[in-house]
């Protein structure tokens, strides 16, 4: 097998094994941001929104770390550009949020649900996925790209906190993306750790977990996927990845292109790319962890309206995610750990969406009551 092909192989096998990981972690924590965002607008509990905080808080140290010692550039992310979309990333953020909430759960948590029997979710996952592919390649591409994509910020310091730091200080990059990472991180860190009840409980290691997955998918995907001159081309290349560029955990569009590949996989132009093992991973070892604890159960739909609510919530994230360029794990994680501004709005309207619908929730339950 040629030096490429080995290579290539080993990040296949790696992301596989971190999907499973994360699968595992992602079933046996109840690891939610709609249900963390469920939980602090409906009880005003913040245990899992600090479980989510904490996992972002561990992906942006471990990324800021890698930036620091060279190992990887954000500069190389699918988040680099001089210029925002905030109307395509905002509004794309609110659909998806409203989305998750009538799908009782964003796209990771669909396939978490999936792999422990929920019928429920591989509908959801079947109309994201076709949404989203129409969004990417079809009508509402066309309306996306011509009308939504065009409405930007410039951003003359650069995409990252990092960048601007370094612009506004005058340091190195590597040093500067080490400093915001670290600065930002800790904060978060110590925000998460502030409430008692939530040291003492055992939940954080879902945060910790989901964080150290996050930072090993980027480390798969910059340093062991990374080639600094492909023999056919002579230009820097990351292995396996969807976009020729560094790519972390994101899922709606992975999913969409398993419904691609499983459509038109025969006209040769297909590829597996690592989001699609993670996805895989994801499915099969939320499966695995479901079996082994005894909580694997077939779950369908019993009502017309239970139906309807999660085929538009379905779709919404389908649109949304590709607006706002990832879900609550693409952007929300991530964009994140990058510290990147685009990330920030789309997940500003993510939090806005999600808390749009739940309040809806709330108010038509409290007149039917």
């Amino acid at each position: 097998m040629a030096p490429l092909q080995t290579q290539s192989l080993v990040v296949t096998v790696l992301s596989l094994l971190l999907g499973l990981m994360a699968g595992v972690v992602l079933h046996r924590s109840h690891f939610c941001t709609m249900g963390a965002l469920s939980d602090l607008v409906i009880m005003g509990a913040t245990h899992r929104l600090r479980q989510w905080g904490l996992a972002v808080a561990v992906a942006i140290l471990g990324v800021g770390a890698m930036s620091g010692l060279g190992w990887i550039s954000p500069m190389n992310t699918v988040y680099a550009a001089d210029r925002l979309p905030w109307l395509s990333f905002g509004l794309g953020g609110m659909l998806f949020g409203v989305g998750m909430v009538l799908a009782s759960g964003c796209a990771s948590k669909a396939l978490v649900r999936l792999g422990a029997g929920n019928l429920k979710s591989l509908v959801v996952l079947m109309v994201m996925g076709i949404s989203a592919l129409a969004t990417m390649r079809g009508l509402p591409a066309v309306w996306r790209v011509q009308y939504l994509d065009p409405v930007a910020w410039s951003l003359p310091h650069g995409a990252f906190a990092g960048q601007s730091l370094s612009s506004w200080m005058g340091w190195g990059l590597p040093v500067s993306w080490a400093v915001a990472a670290g600065l930002v991180g800790l904060a978060l860190a110590g925000w998460v750790f502030k409430e008692h009840s939530f040291r003492q409980a055992r939940g954080f290691s879902g945060g910790l977990g989901v964080g150290a997955i996050l930072v090993g998918v980027w480390w798969v995907s910059g340093v062991v996927g990374f080639v600094p001159e492909h023999p056919d081309t002579l230009e820097a290349v990351f292995l396996g990845t969807a976009s020729g560029r560094m790519e972390g955990m994101s899922f709606t569009a992975p999913v969409a292109m398993w419904w691609d590949a499983f459509m038109y996989f025969s006209d040769g132009s297909k590829r597996v790319s690592t989001g699609m093992v993670l996805a895989l991973g994801v499915l099969l070892g939320a499966f695995a962890s479901a079996k082994l604890d005894g909580s694997f159960r077939w779950e369908g739909f019993s009502r017309t309206d239970d139906l309807a609510r999660h085929l538009l919530g379905g779709a919404l994230m389908g649109v949304g995610g590709v607006m706002a360029m990832g879900c609550t794990i693409g952007q929300g994680l991530s964009g994140l750990s990058t510290l990147s501004w685009g990330s920030q709005v789309a997940v500003g309207g993510i939090v806005l969406g999600a808390w749009l619908a739940l309040k809806w929730q709330l108010y038509r339950a409290e007149r039917l009551a």
